[in-house]
């Protein structure tokens, strides 16, 4: 083959060239559209797992009493109770003809709840008062006829002395006198009598209405129209015993339980405070009202009352409640420290600083802070960087930062 033949060889056609240089112009389409796919994958999960917020449990930053400093020495679980709460039920056994109560209805002293059938008790009454009437009747005519028969003993004794009349006459003038007298004081007793039994058959139609006993709030409806209700259980439990339980919510307390091993630590009249297991960040002030002088022999528990100082309609009776009791010890100077308390747990160090963090609108802010030297308890006083008020971060993870989403958690 000659040289010719062989530059003949070696040449490339157009239409070769056309589809090999086609084909190296697809790559970098190809590896741009790769690229913008991974960004887009890597985009939408930092969107999804980059600013998922991270729960926190907080607490709430408190200014420092003057003259005084607390520390919780014991904490204790327990329940609201109401000292004031009855279940309303009417005084006699009758069929109710209206209910006026429903859940979560705030009644007055005496406002009506409920009415019974009163047919039969008006009838009794109408029956009472006529009896009575016609007592009353009697004794007007037993005191005409007193005074006609006093005139005429005392006319026939008149006469029996002028010796017009016999003597024996004038006595038993006398005589029928002395009776209808006796006649008379007895139509009044008899009266009276009558009287009562209006007066009883008054409170039994008055029983068909049921009133409040006090002021406050229903809880619970336990009856309906054209039911039988009765304060006796009667009737193999078809006959209700109450219309509705009411409660004085101004009387809500607290009762916890506290292990007999640290009661010595409990006073009354000791200051705390109460965390409500719905609201955590709401701190309640209370004080102790006393110590329920018996033991629970089962549990190895004393209960102790505890007052809140603040009434508030989201306190409700039955709820979980945590108390921690603090003990305040009088300082020698009666001036306020300045700044705020927060729990020792929540200030950590972050590059070499010691920090907290504050909650706001979401998210986390680091606060520099000066290494707290006053201890309070379980809490430590910042001088600054920290507002009262503030929710700060209790023991913040590793990795929470400065900007990060938070979610705050019960306790």
């Amino acid at each position: 083959m000659s040289n010719a033949d062989l530059l003949k060889e070696l040449r490339i056609e157009r239409h070769q060239r056309d589809d090999h240089e086609g084909g190296s112009g697809r790559w970098p389409w190809i590896i741009g559209a790769v690229v913008v796919v991974l960004l887009l994958l890597g985009g939408g999960g930092w969107m999804l797992f980059g600013h998922r917020p991270i729960s926190v449990l907080t607490a709430t930053a408190i200014t420092p009493t003057s003259g005084s400093e607390a520390g919780a020495v014991l904490q204790a679980t327990g329940y609201v109770t109401a000292r004031r709460q009855a279940t309303v039920s009417a005084q006699i056994t009758g069929t109710l003809t209206a209910v006026l109560i429903e859940e979560g209805d705030h009644v007055k002293q005496g406002q009506v709840l409920a009415r019974l059938d009163d047919s039969a008790y008006k009838a009794a009454l109408d029956t009472a008062k006529a009896q009575a009437a016609a007592a009353h009747a009697l004794v007007a005519q037993y005191r005409a006829q007193l005074v006609q028969n006093l005139r005429d003993a005392a006319r026939q004794q008149s006469l029996a002395a002028q010796g017009l009349v016999s003597k024996q006459s004038a006595e038993q003038a006398v005589t029928l006198a002395d009776s209808t007298r006796a006649m008379f004081a007895s139509q009044q007793k008899t009266a009276l009598s009558a009287d009562a039994q209006v007066t009883e058959a008054q409170v039994n139609f008055d029983y068909c209405v049921v009133r409040a006993p006090f002021t406050g709030v229903i809880t619970t409806k336990d009856a309906q129209v054209g039911e039988i209700i009765s304060p006796f259980s009667a009737g193999g439990g078809f006959t209700r015993t109450g219309v509705g339980t009411i409660v004085d919510m101004d009387s809500l307390e607290v009762d916890v339980d506290v292990n007999e091993a640290y009661i010595g630590r409990v006073k009354p009249d000791m200051p705390a405070e109460a965390v409500l297991d719905a609201y955590p960040d709401w701190k309640i002030p209370a004080h102790v009202i006393a110590i329920v002088p018996t033991a629970d022999r089962g549990k190895a528990t004393i209960k102790v009352r505890v007052a809140l100082e603040q009434k508030d309609a989201r306190i409700v009776p039955d709820m979980g409640v945590r108390v921690s009791f603090l003990e305040v010890k009088p300082q020698a100077s009666a001036q306020a420290p300045q700044g705020v308390l927060v729990p020792a747990t929540a200030i950590v160090r972050r590059d070499g600083h010691s920090v907290v963090f504050v909650v706001e609108d979401g998210h986390a802010r680091q606060r520099t802070v000066n290494p707290p030297g006053q201890a309070y308890g379980e809490l430590r006083l910042l001088p600054a960087a920290v507002k009262p008020g503030d929710s700060v971060v209790v023991s913040p993870p590793a990795g929470l930062r400065d900007g990060s989403d938070v979610q705050m958690k019960k306790p």
